[in-house]
C-alpha cells in the first residue's frame, strides 16, 4: 500500500521548501477521527498533494483519540476511509493507529512514521485552527520535527489570529474552497434521517445506511 504511487505531479503551486531535487519521497499524512469521512477532508488532502507535489497521502484514522468524545469502533471508521479513497491512486490508508491499541497520539504516528520511512520527507496536513493546538500535543517540538506541517484554511479565514509565526517554516499555509461539511453535522443528518449523499462519498453512504451507523444519540 505504501509504495504504490511513484508519480510526482509536475504542474503545481506552493512549493516552499521543495526536497523534490534530492530524490527523497514526499509523504502526506492525513490523521483525523474521519467520524465519518467526507468530501472536505478529500478535498483538502487532494489540495495538499498537489499544491505540495507529495507522491501520496496516506490517511491515518485515529485509534483512540485522547481529546475527543467517545467514537464510532476504529473497525468501521477505517474501512470507510478506505472507501472514500479507494478510486484516487495518490492516496492510501493506514491501520498505524488502529493496530497499535491505546490513547491515540500524533508523536508516536510520527515516529512510527519517519522509522518506517526513513527516506521520505514527511508533511502533516491539518486545519489551520487546530495549529493552534499543536502547543497542547503530546511532545510538541518532536511533532514539530519530524515533519513539516501544512495548515488548510478556507479563503475568507483571518490568517491574522493564528500567529503562525512562532512556528518558522515548519508551518506552511494551503487555502482550500469553502465547504461547510463537518463529521459533526453528517452525523446530526443521520440522526434526524435527512440525506448525506454529496457530502460523502457514495459508498461511504451505503455503508454508513447499511450498518446503521450514527441514528440514535451518542453514536
Amino acid at each position: 500500500m505504501w509504495d504504490e504511487c511513484n508519480s510526482v505531479c509536475s504542474s503545481r503551486n506552493g512549493l516552499e521548501g521543495t526536497t523534490e531535487g534530492n530524490g527523497r519521497r514526499r509523504l502526506g499524512i492525513m490523521g483525523g477521527t474521519f467520524d465519518p469521512v467526507h468530501i472536505g477532508h478529500l478535498v483538502c488532502a487532494e489540495e495538499a498533494r498537489w499544491q505540495f507535489g507529495l507522491d501520496e497521502v496516506v490517511f491515518v484514522p485515529a485509534g483512540q483519540p485522547w481529546q475527543k468524545r467517545q467514537v464510532t469502533p476504529a473497525e468501521d471508521r477505517y474501512l470507510l476511509t478506505v472507501l472514500a479513497t479507494a478510486s484516487n491512486p495518490h492516496f492510501s490508508v493506514s491501520r498505524l493507529e488502529i493496530d497499535r491499541g491505546g490513547p491515540t497520539y500524533t508523536a508516536e504516528t510520527l515516529r512510527a512514521l519517519r522509522e518506517f520511512h526513513s527516506a521520505a520527507d514527511l508533511f502533516f496536513i491539518t486545519g489551520a485552527d487546530a495549529v493552534l493546538e499543536i502547543l497542547t500535543w503530546k511532545d510538541p517540538d518532536a511533532v514539530l520535527q519530524t515533519a513539516r506541517f501544512i495548515a488548510a484554511t478556507r479563503p475568507e479565514f483571518d490568517l491574522g489570529k493564528l500567529d503562525l509565526g512562532r512556528f518558522g517554516d515548519r508551518v506552511s499555509v494551503i487555502q482550500i474552497p469553502a465547504l461547510a461539511i463537518s463529521s459533526t453535522d453528517i452525523r446530526r443528518r443521520v440522526r434526524e434521517g435527512r440525506p448525506i449523499h454529496y457530502l460523502v462519498p457514495p459508498e461511504v453512504a451505503s455503508y454508513i445506511e447499511e450498518r446503521h451507523l450514527y441514528e440514535h444519540p451518542g453514536d
